[in-house]
């Protein structure tokens, strides 16, 4: 199935090898390792323009797998550290371990939860109820990140919010969106197209999977090619009166998770991850 997806932004498989207990595939090699590794850990300097490149490369080759390929393609976890950098920096999605085909006489996939805690959209970290929007909401997670240079799961201001996602609604709620532009980058950045990004991400991160956009469509928009949909966030955003209510519960399991590493695949049941998220509701 691998071997059969062939796109500039999609790793690609050379083979695999079988010998023993030795299961092995083999992968094009990328020089600079991971999207986490270089914006989280070792800091690479990273200008906008290549930041737009990245962010428009994984957003390809999440539109190939979902509608252009002749094997249709939920990829079910996307984000940074699954996002390869060969020597030019051109991004390329990776790790097809949880991949699931898509039955085209179906609506949805039922099935269960399989991911990482902090990029998994609402309805299937619930529900179990898995679409393209369940990827498409990942990506709008790793959108921010490329925004900010911050991980989702790792960056919370202050103890108000749970993540970086928590505080870009409070944030798009004041209007004071471009806070979360990477101090690093300074002024030398694009102030559109870093703000198109931002409501790219926001709007790729609805509750409502029926709210997100396709990926064709982020891609065009990405591109300028088409206009941003009015939408409106503030059903999400939470009022300063109820933030320790609200939120506690979620808070109190981000810090339980934060101890974890971030690049480990999470799997729960339904039931476990609706008691997990029982709070929030």
């Amino acid at each position: 199935m691998i071997s059969g997806l062939q796109h500039p932004n999609l790793v690609k498989l050379y083979g695999c090898c079988a010998e023993g207990n030795q299961l092995l595939l083999v992968y094009e090699y990328l020089e600079n390792n991971s999207l986490a590794l270089a914006l989280f850990e070792y800091r690479l300097q990273i200008d906008w323009p290549i930041r737009q490149k990245i962010c428009i490369g994984i957003a390809k080759g999440l539109a190939f797998l979902h509608e252009e390929s002749s094997l249709k393609i939920v990829h079910r976890d996307i984000k940074a550290t699954n996002v390869l950098l060969d020597k030019n920096l051109n991004p390329k999605i990776s790790d097809f371990g949880l991949a699931k085909l898509d039955d085209e006489d179906k609506t949805h996939i039922s099935t269960r939860i399989a991911g990482t805690i902090g990029y998994m959209a609402p309805e299937y970290a619930l529900w179990g109820y898995l679409t393209y929007k369940a990827d498409v909401y990942s990506f709008g997670v790793v959108a921010l990140e490329i925004v900010a240079g911050k991980n989702n799961m790792k960056y919370r201001p202050n103890e108000k919010f749970v993540c970086l996602l928590d505080w870009a609604l409070v944030l798009q709620k004041h209007g004071k969106l471009m806070e979360l532009v990477d101090e690093t980058l300074s002024s030398n950045f694009k102030k559109d197209e870093a703000l198109r990004m931002i409501n790219v991400a926001l709007l790729c991160t609805n509750p409502s999977p029926a709210l997100r956009p396709t990926m064709s469509a982020v891609v065009s928009i990405l591109e300028d090619h088409l206009d941003l949909p009015e939408f409106n966030l503030e059903s999400r955003s939470h009022d300063d009166g109820d933030d320790e209510l609200k939120f506690q519960g979620l808070r109190d399991k981000y810090d339980e998770m934060r101890s974890l590493s971030e690049s480990q695949t999470l799997t729960h049941s339904s039931n476990t991850t609706k008691r997990l998220l029982f709070h929030y509701i």
